[in-house]
């Protein structure tokens, strides 16, 4: 690959990453693991949206009491704003560079491919083609100033905050049509083989959307709050800041949540759980203690795509079919224990190679050449 105007594009070496932007990644996947496979592996995502429920163990509700309160909707936040703080982050380190926009475009369209595929032939409750899609609206404001980052994010979480206040009409299908989808999503997923799971996922797809649209804009205004952020240098080394304004997004976030102010509060306690962590991370203890997330966050891509294809053999039919069968308790044990494998892989792998398996695939085909994979000394 030719040099542009003298500089030679390259991905970020390991040893130029901040540590503890990947421990707030590999902690929020722990967020995100316990939500997929409570709410979208073990039963129907629509079954949430039922009013009439199954009968649950009063462990199981209490569990799912907190996972609501305090990790859904804000383990996708967190991530929603550290992927913006990333593509600012690749912005910036392509500055010098000619090839700088055709090179981030390349890199979400990759993502893309990656997400069509995912939704279509793994599962369907993907977030990498919403992140992709985003991604290209929000490049265009990295070009612009900082005052321009902070501005449109506030107007597209506005935007958001205004949806789920005046939610539009029509968007969403009948409680009849609810309630018979999650009738045949327990019955093909939890015996169907693989093409009958398939078919059903397909057939699911324009029920999935209107959610993804309903959420959108905030995925837009947190891509643009994270790049905020990193512009104005949150996220460098900056314990004592971060930790002053993570007690009252917390505090304010969780007041909000319990006052039925769900929607703001789950962006502020978003922001207020990103803040706290990364401070706590930078100080010389935070390390000590959360140092093992790191490794897990700096192959985040290729752990969530293998807790797909684990999940889908556990909970499918051509798998081991627990599909409607396991409590929250049961299938949150099972989550964590994906997790905790997942953890020690990832330092032992990481320990032999530059990137995960899917980061270095992503790499090869953003930059157009193969990256090199084994660690040196």
């Amino acid at each position: 690959m030719a040099s542009d105007g003298g500089v030679f594009p390259r991905p970020i070496n390991p040893g130029e990453r901040i540590d503890a932007i990947d421990v707030l990644r590999g902690l929020a996947l722990l967020g995100v693991v316990a939500i997929n496979v409570v709410n979208e592996f073990r039963v129907s995502i629509f079954e949430q949206f039922l009013s009439q429920k199954p009968a649950a163990s009063p462990i199981d509700s209490i569990i799912e009491t907190i996972l609501v309160l305090a990790v859904e909707m804000k383990a996708l936040a967190l991530f929603s704003l550290l992927f913006g703080a990333g593509l600012a982050i690749q912005f910036e380190r392509l500055a010098n560079s000619e090839r700088r926009t055709s090179l981030l475009i390349r890199r979400l369209a990759v993502l893309l491919a990656f997400g069509l595929i995912h939704l279509c032939l793994i599962w369907n409750g993907d977030i990498l083609t919403e992140y992709a899609l985003a991604g290209l609206i929000v490049l265009p404001f990295l070009f612009g100033p900082r005052w321009l980052l902070a501005i449109a994010a506030l107007a597209f979480l506005g935007l958001y905050l205004a949806m789920q206040a005046f939610p539009p009409t029509g968007l969403f299908p009948s409680t009849a049509t609810i309630a018979q989808h999650v009738a045949d999503a327990t019955r093909i997923y939890a015996t169907g083989g693989f093409l009958d799971v398939l078919a059903f996922r397909l057939r699911e797809i324009p029920l999935i959307v209107p959610l993804h649209a309903f959420i959108f804009p905030r995925t837009i205004g947190l891509f643009l709050l994270g790049a905020f952020a990193w512009r104005v240098g949150l996220l460098q080394n900056a314990p004592g800041r971060l930790l002053w304004i993570a007690a009252p997004c917390i505090g304010l976030g969780a007041a909000l949540i319990l006052s039925g102010a769900e929607a703001l509060g789950t962006i502020l306690l978003a922001l207020g759980y990103a803040a706290a962590i990364i401070g706590i991370a930078n100080l010389r203890c935070g390390k000590k203690l959360l140092g093992w997330a790191a490794p897990l966050g700096r192959m985040a891509f290729t752990n969530y795509l293998a807790q797909s294809l684990i999940f889908g053999w556990i909970f499918y039919g051509y798998g081991l079919g627990l599909f409607g069968r396991l409590g929250v308790t049961s299938a949150l044990a099972i989550g964590v224990a994906v997790y905790a494998a997942q953890v020690l892989f990832s330092a032992w792998w990481l320990g032999r190679c530059r990137y995960g398996p899917v980061e270095w695939l992503w790499r090869t085909l953003m930059y157009g050449e193969a990256q090199p994979m084994r660690q040196t000394a």
